[in-house]
């Protein structure tokens, strides 16, 4: 597949060769020409798994100031290749400003939390929908939509709020969350149950999962984030820690309920993991066997090339593409040429 989001080239066909031809970027596949655009209408190529570029390619994209960054198949960053001069300083510099600054990162903060708070209340909303004949079993979930709207109605409603602030109806919302997932298991409920969020390490095969999907969600963040130029360790709503990655966790967040919980949720309600596939170690700990790890794999790599329309471009993007989609955004923000960061809201 080859796509352009945001003056973006995203190249995922595996075999794809990138060549100059004139002053346009060449794609072939198999020696067949599939599209041929101008750098002069892009600012950044991104290539995932088995694509390979010409060093005259790299070259004039170089001297354009384009950067061309290289993921693995699965979204893992490997490299990027950049010109002499690059504006990936200034961006990270004007991403230090605002993360030194409360009122801006309050603000960026903001539109987070609640485009995670959205997204967790459409996954409680989605539930009852498909489960509208069962609906006066299911008065716990509606009481937790009814608190999360007016969550997001507080946050869209304040002025001037600190960080402290955000966090503390970021915290009720996720326990608020939590407190209804198991509602949400609705296959093979004598062995997946759900009693609240641990980890490190998890204490059930619900938790085990979620543990395991969130880091190959932070593994595609944290490589989006760096394949535009920002530095996923700076955030606005985490705060710097040595060895964190803050700002992909900011991300993150967005993402969790639509992208991991759904994901996890339909694992077990479609019976496509199964009680013998986990393991209870001496200490408590919960782990996964390799055949139960190959399936989640499998399954969250054909998760990601299901498409979506995305609220914010009006158009269709695989699913894997949208922490790319997402740093990219977050990217013009911080230079200033959006008004506000739009987080995903799922439809």
């Amino acid at each position: 597949m080859v796509k352009r989001h945001l003056n973006t080239l995203f190249v995922t066909t595996q075999g794809a060769y990138l060549a100059k031809e004139g002053e346009a970027v060449l794609v072939k596949i198999e020696k067949e020409r599939k599209l041929k655009l101008p750098l002069l209408t892009l600012d950044g190529i991104i290539c995932f798994g088995n694509v390979s570029a010409s060093p005259f390619l790299l070259g004039a994209c170089g001297e354009a100031g384009l950067t061309v960054s290289f993921l693995t198949e699965r979204g893992r960053f490997l490299y990027r290749s950049v010109g002499t001069v690059s504006g990936n300083v200034l961006l990270r510099r004007q991403q230090y400003r605002l993360a030194d600054s409360d009122e801006a990162s309050a603000a960026i903060a903001t539109n987070i939390v609640t485009g995670k708070i959205a997204n967790s209340r459409y996954v409680l909303q989605r539930f009852l929908r498909d489960h509208r004949s069962e609906e006066n079993e299911h008065r716990l979930v509606k009481d937790a939509v009814r608190t999360l709207g007016m969550a997001i109605k507080q946050l869209a409603n304040s002025d001037g709020i600190s960080l402290d602030f955000i966090r503390g109806i970021e915290g009720d919302s996720s326990r608020c969350y939590f407190q209804v997932f198991n509602h949400l298991i609705t296959a093979q409920k004598d062995f997946f149950q759900f009693h609240g969020r641990n980890r490190r390490p998890p204490l059930d095969p619900v938790n085990a999962m979620l543990s395991f999907c969130y880091m190959l969600l932070m593994h595609d963040i944290r490589s989006a984030l760096e394949a535009v130029g920002l530095d996923p360790a700076v955030g606005f709503l985490h705060r710097d820690r040595p060895g964190r990655m803050s700002l992909a966790l900011d991300m993150m967040e967005e993402f969790r309920s639509i992208l991991v919980d759904r994901f996890v949720l339909s694992l077990i309600n479609r019976r496509q993991v199964s009680p013998g596939g986990f393991e209870t170690t001496g200490s408590g700990a919960v782990s996964m066997d390799d055949e139960t790890r190959k399936t989640i794999l499998v399954n969250w790599q054909k998760r990601k090339q299901e498409e979506l329309n995305h609220p914010f471009l009006k158009e269709k993007v695989s699913i894997g593409l949208l922490p790319h989609i997402q740093a990219r955004l977050m990217s013009r923000y911080i230079r200033g040429d959006l008004d506000g960061y739009p987080p995903f809201l799922s439809r």
